[in-house]
């Protein structure tokens, strides 16, 4: 398959999980492909598995300046995007009564306000016609306990979908959402909880899925790839949820 072929695609959070999983579809599909990461460890190890069709940039996409030296970096190097994945972000779980400023501060900063700088400041490389996806999540949707905080950037980015959308429709630039249930990632290990806390929570949630497991990543990358290729060329502002049927059904 070249669905992708001489397509520069970008996908920030790209050196694990969902993002790492989604730069291996594009590739396989013929894209050219950078990914951004905090960790330069880990970015150049994604680097290394991805091969010679991948670029790593290091960055947060809290600091605005590092967003802007990707650009910068796309710009002299590919000269336009694509196809750009908005999938960097952060999922502590913290109750609702030990939520400090500075969590509050810290998750809105990537999720939200990271997420939106990243799509704005590439409206000048991304041609008519370009893909945006943007990461949310089933949480939007729902009352998990301990997500408060987590949900509310997560139905931001849901918000931001149907606004970018009807705003970059002129130039034909389809904008579309993907919100993923549980699905088996690293960042399970970073969400604060125990291990036997990760565990009683996944088993919550499968047991409220009607498939009876969590997703995988590269499902996740699945559903990204049709929503940035010409078969998804009618949809816009849409929001498709990959969650094996959990608040669906």
């Amino acid at each position: 398959m070249e669905t992708f072929n001489g397509k520069i695609a970008i996908i920030t959070g790209g050196s694990t999980g969902i993002g790492l999983a989604t730069a291996h579809r594009f590739i396989l599909e013929g894209a050219r492909v950078v990914i951004t990461g905090r960790n330069q460890d880990a970015l150049d190890a994604a680097v290394d598995a991805l091969g010679e069709r991948a670029v790593g940039v290091q960055g947060s996409v809290a600091n605005l300046a590092d967003i802007d030296n990707l650009y910068a970096r796309i710009k002299d190097q590919f000269g336009r995007i694509d196809v750009l994945f908005a999938n960097a972000g952060i999922a502590p779980f913290v109750a609702v009564d030990a939520v400090t400023e500075a969590h509050f501060d810290s998750v809105f900063a990537i999720n939200v306000r990271g997420l939106f700088f990243t799509v704005q400041k590439a409206l000048p490389l991304l041609p008519d016609g370009a893909a945006v996806i943007l990461n949310a999540s089933v949480v939007a949707h729902s009352g998990l306990p301990n997500t408060s905080v987590y949900s509310a950037t997560k139905a931001a980015v849901r918000s931001f979908g149907r606004t970018l959308a009807a705003e970059l429709s002129p130039r034909g630039i389809r904008v579309n959402v993907v919100s993923p249930g549980l699905i088996q990632t690293s960042l399970w290990d970073k969400v604060g909880l125990s291990q036997e806390e990760v565990a009683a929570f996944g088993d919550q949630v499968v047991q409220q899925t009607p498939l009876g497991r969590p997703g995988r990543a590269t499902e996740i990358a699945a559903t990204v790839a049709f929503l940035a290729s010409d078969d998804a060329s009618y949809f816009t502002g849409a929001e498709l949820v990959a969650d094996g049927g959990m608040i669906q059904v």
